[in-house]
């Protein structure tokens, strides 16, 4: 799905980034101009960037 229509910039691009190192918003900014024209990508962004980085960690009921 486009996150930021103003870069072409799709959720798995944001994952895929995420998972060659990007930790940050600055790190998307960066790489994939994220949020970067009109922002209002930044929030769906940083939703991807969290559940992300839950299920890189397993999720809440890992052991």
């Amino acid at each position: 799905m486009y996150i930021c229509i103003c870069k072409d910039v799709t959720d798995r691009q944001i994952r895929d980034a995420m998972d060659q190192g990007a930790r940050t918003m600055r790190d998307l900014n960066r790489e994939l101009n994220v949020a970067s024209q009109c922002g209002k990508c930044a929030c769906a962004a940083k939703q991807i960037m969290r559940s992300h980085q839950k299920d890189d960690r397993g999720g809440c009921c890992a052991r």
